[in-house]
């Protein structure tokens, strides 16, 4: 297949072009390689993937429409699977003109370039942000999911919004990944693994909120690629059963899906913590601090329609996942 993938030098962007390009696929890349964190991690990353044959790049931010144009124009993409994003809940807080820009127009771009050049098939990004408000477990795609709680949350439901209107409006097949807590090598330096195992290292506090009371649904990043992989040639059709009259958000008479990609077994913050300290055979200092805005205390996904589809659900404990992180850590920083 000949993929695009946005968002190349990020952290799922990586992993997925590493394991395509892996299986002898051709990878066109993109990223505007920004400095919401340390541009040198993507550059790393990047100059892997340009060590193998298959993969080609060019940096490119989603907001330039010419260059998104051409991109869509000069290739001839078989799968574009869009992870390229302003992330960050917090981060939304302080910089939201960002993620109006990145997400709601980038995202445009994108569906555009999908229409334009005849995708067959657009995989796209969500999160389990979506849920905000909601508090019944597991969150399913097939629940409400009306009452963000931060606005990288609320763009993230739009671009789900937006997917289906051109999966209704130009039959572009669109399918929406709801990603949950990822983490592993090469992760994110804003994420809590990152930040608590770099602190600890460095014998400093680590800062939990909500005085530790709180579960995430922690998912490995082989898990999360495994399962975007999986979806790929899926290409959805539309539902002859859905019925407008009890409308399943999950479902749509476009050709259009949701799916949750989580660990599906949420785990107490403080065990995480726990289970880091033992791998690092270190104790952490910890400043106990009340829930920050936009956060949710608990992620949970219900992840049956994925394993129905694909027979493929995550699988990797957070023992595991923790102790291939530290591993690449020290030695990544070792060699840095």
């Amino acid at each position: 297949m000949n993929v695009l993938v946005t968002g190349a030098a990020g952290f799922i962007g990586f992993h997925l072009a590493k394991r395509l390009l892996g299986e002898g696929e051709h990878v066109f890349g993109i990223d505007n390689l920004n400095a919401y964190y340390d541009p040198k991690l993507k550059k790393d990353r990047l100059s892997l993937l340009e060590s193998q044959a298959g993969f080609a790049f060019e940096k490119l931010d989603l907001t330039d429409r010419q260059g998104m144009e051409r991109i869509f124009r000069e290739g001839r993409f078989d799968v574009v699977v869009h992870l390229a994003a302003q992330a960050g809940v917090r981060y939304s807080i302080e910089n939201p003109h960002a993620y109006v820009d990145s997400n709601i127009t980038g995202f445009l771009h994108v569906l555009e370039g999908c229409r334009q050049g005849k995708v067959p098939h657009l995989v796209f990004a969500s999160s389990s942000s979506v849920y905000g408000a909601n508090t019944g477990m597991p969150f399913s795609v097939h629940d409400n999911v009306d009452h963000p709680l931060s606005l990288y949350a609320a763009t993230k439901k739009a671009n789900e919004l937006m997917a289906h209107a051109y999966a209704s409006l130009y039959g572009l097949a669109c399918t929406g990944l709801r990603f949950f807590t990822v983490y592993g090598p090469w992760g994110r330096p804003d994420m809590a693994l990152f930040k608590f195992t770099k602190a600890i290292l460095e014998e400093e506090a680590i800062d939990i909120y909500n005085y530790g009371k709180m579960q995430r649904d922690f998912t490995y990043i082989d898990d999360i690629v495994e399962g975007i992989v999986r979806v790929m040639p899926l290409v959805p059709e539309p539902d002859v059963g859905w019925n407008g009259q009890h409308p399943d958000p999950g479902r749509s008479f476009a050709p259009y899906r949701l799916f949750n990609i989580g660990g599906s077994h949420p785990v107490d913050l403080t065990h995480f913590i726990e289970v880091l300290e033992a791998e690092l055979g270190r104790t952490a200092s910890k400043n106990l601090l009340p829930l920050q805005k936009g956060d949710v205390v608990a992620t949970y996904a219900d992840v049956e329609d994925l394993e129905t589809i694909t027979n493929f659900r995550p699988r990797v404990s957070v023992e595991t996942g923790i102790r291939s992180f530290i591993e690449w850590y020290k030695a990544y920083y070792r060699a840095s």
